[in-house]
């Protein structure tokens, strides 16, 4: 009550004028009851604990909940506490959360809500703001925040059941310069056995036939790479429906990530140039193929972060990307606008000895003119824009 010294003042020099002895009793009782209730509120709130308990990172359609344990450590009751928790509106409705207590000494309090976690991104929760005072509402009111913490939402993964990505054989490997692995599926003839070959490689066949041992040879190979090029400069997308296509954009990276490290067990990167709202500026992301699952999350804590860039080179980025890669490595570019430049970046890269893929965010289907183009080229081009495209658009790539 901001009021009250001032009603105070007025009282004690109504009683110091009129020397009235029950105006002076009233004063110095109100005095009391204002010093005890101010020490109280300020002793009651530096004794609170407050804690916030979450999963931090969560996919796109999981329900979070949120966990709020306040404890009084003091002796003296908390007569009232306000709380209020800020929430972000794509995860609330409303985007905040209010409740009001009421705590006893040397007892605890929690309380929960949920977050439904329907799109992707990087989202701050918090702060959360506790107000105390007194019962009589006769001092100013005590507060103390808990700062904010911060969760991650990943991108949808679509359960895509095949994947396909160019590559210079049907089993998703390339022709080595040099035999450091093997194709099982590739059988180029046979050989004696000798000591030490696994059981596996005898070929029980050539062996009944000819009487004595003889192994499997295979043609040398390696491991398909795949690096996910992800364009998000704003100036690439259509401004009527720019949402919804870097969002589909986004959904088909993961996807291929997903189904690339776990379904088929081959390496996959990322690299894409956008903005970073924990970084809190245009960063560019680079990372290198890998088969680990681990990898797979990171690919997807990225993913779920970015947002849309003012301005970037795409071009410059897959020349500069392509430098890092081996040679037969993949390039999966995601775009939402085909160019001149792009074109004669893919006729550099497949010069290059790299397999490309072009995925066009784009309503409607691939002109024939692209199509011609993009077979000239000897590059797939699938145009995707309903989500459920994105399966079937990937499952003709292995026709």
């Amino acid at each position: 009550m901001r009021g009250f010294l001032p009603f105070l003042l007025a009282l004690f020099v109504i009683a110091a004028v009129l020397r009235v002895d029950f105006f002076f009793t009233i004063v110095y009782l109100l005095s009391l009851v204002y010093l005890l209730s101010r020490l109280w509120v300020r002793y009651s709130i530096k004794r609170l604990q407050v804690q916030r308990r979450f999963v931090d990172h969560a996919f796109s359609g999981d329900r979070v909940s949120v966990e709020i344990r306040m404890r009084n450590s003091g002796r003296l009751p908390v007569p009232w506490l306000e709380v209020h928790e800020s929430l972000p509106v794509e995860l609330a409705a409303p985007p905040f959360y209010n409740e009001v207590i009421s705590l006893g000494g040397r007892s605890q309090h929690s309380f929960s809500y949920y977050l439904n976690c329907y799109r992707r991104g990087y989202y701050t929760i918090g702060p959360l703001t506790l107000q105390s005072g007194d019962l009589l509402g006769i001092t100013t009111r005590a507060q103390i925040e808990l700062a904010s913490e911060h969760i991650i939402v990943y991108p949808k993964i679509l359960p895509l059941q095949e994947l396909g990505l160019p590559t210079h054989s049907p089993l998703a490997v390339l022709r080595a310069r040099s035999p450091l692995f093997e194709d099982p599926a590739r059988v180029t003839g046979v050989r004696d056995y000798r000591m030490g070959d696994s059981m596996r490689r005898i070929h029980w066949t050539a062996t009944a036939s000819t009487g004595h041992l003889l192994v499997k040879q295979y043609q040398p190979a390696i491991a398909r790479e795949t690096l996910i090029c992800l364009d998000l400069d704003r100036q690439d997308y259509g401004q009527r429906q720019l949402y919804t296509a870097t969002e589909l954009a986004i959904v088909a990276a993961a996807s291929l990530a997903n189904h690339i490290i776990v379904r088929e067990g081959l390496p996959a990167g990322l690299s894409t140039e956008a903005w970073d709202p924990l970084l809190d500026r245009q960063a560019r992301f680079s990372l290198p193929p890998r088969p680990e699952r681990s990898h797979l999350m990171s690919i997807l804590e990225v993913l779920a972060r970015v947002q849309l860039a003012d301005a970037g080179d795409f071009e410059e980025l897959l020349r500069q990307e392509s430098l890092k890669l081996p040679w037969g490595a993949t390039m999966a570019i995601i775009t939402g606008r085909e160019s001149e430049p792009l074109f004669d970046n893919m006729v550099h890269l497949r010069r290059s000895g790299f397999a490309v893929a072009l995925l066009l965010i784009q309503p409607g289907r691939p002109s024939p003119e692209l199509r011609k183009r993009a077979d000239m080229l000897g590059v797939p081009v699938y145009r995707i824009w309903k989500a459920e495209e994105l399966d079937a658009a990937l499952q003709e790539a292995q026709r």
